[in-house]
């Protein structure tokens, strides 16, 4: 990633100097959404009763994965946690780091590798399941995941489920990812802000019921699914016990 696309991590950097800075989501089929990158600085008296609950089940080790501008990583490390933040983007480490995260790397999930170390959680929050991208990368990253955590780890995944909606841009969308060959919830967007722009990428969002078929078969399964008021929910997945060796 380069500065000039960099757009989302710039739009961290500013709303941690100056408070504010608005990115646009735009996805490939032209809906745009606004968003306050402020909103991934928040505090935890103004985060989800979800969110709060899922980081009650963090233990020991932990990577943070897309970890942005820190705000999860941050409330672990202040309870004595040792906890890895990555993320593709430059200037969120940077972000990261200024606000006082103190392991940090820019790291893209795709290069995640047992080389990192043994982690105990591995915190995938702010719809950050959606990093995944597709299927077949979901199941080939869950089974690299099995053999860099201990035997008793827990994934920490927030989705969307997607098909909780009636907005008709939204349903049509989903249709046309169906006739395309594509998951419903996959969809491919890119982020803007100021001069800059990133590529486009595929985000995976996902039912709770497609989460676990597609889980199956990786070594881990889900054990719990937190739900939030609208259509985000947090999953625990935690380890079968043996790695399965089914092809993805």
């Amino acid at each position: 990633m380069t500065k000039h696309t960099d757009a989302f991590g710039q739009s961290l950097w500013d709303a941690h100097r100056e408070g504010s800075a608005w990115h646009i989501i735009e996805r490939e089929d032209g809906m745009v959404e606004p968003i306050d990158a402020a909103v991934y600085l928040r505090p935890p008296t103004r985060w989800g009763k979800h969110e709060r609950r899922a980081l009650r089940l963090v233990r020991n080790r932990v990577l943070d994965i897309g970890c942005g501008a820190a705000r999860h990583a941050l409330f672990l490390q202040e309870r004595g946690l040792r906890v890895l933040g990555i993320d593709a983007s430059p200037l969120a480490i940077k972000t990261a780091r200024a606000r006082g995260l103190k392991h940090t790397r820019v790291l893209p999930i795709q290069k995640i590798t047992p080389r990192l170390g043994t982690f105990d959680t591995i915190l995938m929050l702010g719809n950050n399941f959606g990093l995944f991208g597709n299927v077949r990368q979901t199941r080939i990253l869950l089974r690299r995941f099995h053999a860099l955590t201990s035997a008793d780890a827990r994934i920490i995944a927030e989705s969307n489920d997607i098909y909780r909606t009636t907005n008709s841009i939204h349903l049509a969308y989903q249709r046309c990812n169906r006739r395309r060959g594509r998951m419903s919830g996959q969809i491919r967007f890119r982020v803007r802000y100021d001069h800059m722009a990133t590529p486009y990428f595929d985000y995976l969002m996902v039912s709770p019921e497609e989460m676990r078929k597609m889980v199956n078969g990786t070594g881990w399964h889900v054990a719990q699914v937190l739900a939030s008021p609208g259509s985000t929910y947090i999953a625990v997945l935690e380890k079968d016990g043996s790695m399965a060796r089914s092809s993805p």
